[in-house]
């Protein structure tokens, strides 16, 4: 157990419930991402994984840059001093076109009608297309070409799309982003690789000026082991001279940054099921509900029991950790083994500072957000 977590969470009026976020371990997981990449390869952080301001500002000067979705989190890269940004998504509105041209951002154009929206700003862009291509060779938790998706232009209309491209804009780049939460390391060095020459094979083709090959985020995390993505094939990589590689990792930099800790208000048992049921839930902590799974956690006890009722204790069973919203839906995890668990307890899920908070449902029953704390 992380004891600077452990101390962090004492010092919090009971009931306890808060979100940690490490910039120790954003800093070492930037690092070690910079580290395995090959040479002229950029990394933008996408803010879409985690949006807190410490985060944003911690990986904005370890990165190169961050990769935005929305106007709003164009703001915040804004905010945060971001070196280069790139703004990417199905849905730009033309006030957020016109944003990120303020903001001199690469804009990763998804459609063809999105282009001419761009265009008639009036304004000389260079831009990136987003290309939803026929197949891909990875595997993840979300698909997002070689399969009808509301992402990037579909590669069969793309000639007729650089064959038409409006007089103030030049493409110099393909945005060819493919899955999330990949853990073949040596699957996605191919992947690289194939983007890669995929991207000089069609410029050439179409006598585009190939600057940019963007091949999004995907590097993943095993949320039920302390596995990641071995990123070691990726040194294997090699980008040619005059072309930059851009990657937009999000989970692999912030999940293992963030802890989602919660104490235990009630323990009991139905229908030959136990239940902890804790202060937070997935209105907090969104993910595992989403995506169908358990998430681990650790017990940090709590001796001090300043009540004057007894204290719930259970022993040598399973438990399932559920939350306070009023549906059998907001559940954390099922059947873990517990050796003992007793309310006023806390149980800590690490490995959630990705997609945790940020897309979650906050005002369902408007609860009390948790107490965000930062270990530096």
């Amino acid at each position: 157990m992380p004891d600077p977590i452990t101390a962090a969470l004492l010092t919090l009026p009971t009931p306890r419930c808060a979100y940690l976020y490490d910039t120790h371990t954003l800093r070492a997981r930037a690092r070690a991402l910079r580290a395995a990449v090959p040479a002229r390869t950029t990394i933008l952080y996408a803010v879409k994984a985690n949006g807190h301001q410490t985060v944003i500002r911690t990986l904005a000067q370890e990165c190169d840059g961050l990769e935005v979705a929305s106007g709003g989190e164009l703001a915040l890269a804004i905010h945060a001093g971001a070196h280069r940004i790139a703004f990417g998504g199905p849905a730009k509105t033309d006030t957020e076109l016109a944003a990120a041209l303020d903001a001199g951002a690469l804009i990763n154009v998804e459609s063809p009608h999105e282009l001419q929206r761009l265009a008639a700003l009036g304004r000389p862009a260079d831009i990136c297309l987003r290309v939803n291509r026929t197949g891909t060779t990875l595997t993840g938790s979300h698909t997002m070409t070689g399969t009808p998706t509301p992402f990037g232009i579909d590669e069969h209309q793309l000639p007729q799309v650089l064959a038409t491209i409006p007089g103030n804009l030049r493409v110099i780049g393909f945005h060819l982003h493919a899955v999330s939460n990949n853990l073949d390391g040596h699957a996605h060095a191919a992947y690289l690789t194939d983007a890669i020459t995929w991207s000089i094979k069609t410029a050439t083709a179409h006598g585009t000026d190939l600057r940019i090959v963007n091949a999004g985020g995907g590097l993943g995390v095993d949320y039920l082991t302390d596995a990641s993505i071995d990123l070691t094939p990726l040194s294997t990589v090699t980008v040619p001279h005059g072309i930059e590689l851009i990657l937009e990792p999000g989970r692999y930099l912030t999940a293992d940054a963030g802890h989602y800790a919660t104490e235990v208000l009630d323990l009991k048992t139905t229908h030959g099921r136990t239940f902890a049921i804790l202060r937070g839930g997935t209105h907090h902590f969104r993910l595992p509900a989403a995506w169908g799974y358990s998430h681990p956690f650790q017990i940090i006890p709590v001796d001090h029991w300043p009540h004057p009722y007894p204290r719930l204790e259970i022993t040598d069973t399973t438990v399932d950790a559920v939350g306070e919203l009023c549906t059998p839906r907001d559940v954390l995890t099922r059947g873990h083994h517990v050796t003992r668990l007793r309310t006023g307890d806390i149980l800590l899920f690490s490995r959630a500072g990705a997609y945790g908070w940020d897309i979650s449902h906050h005002d369902f029953l408007r609860h009390d957000p948790p107490t965000f704390l930062t270990l530096e």
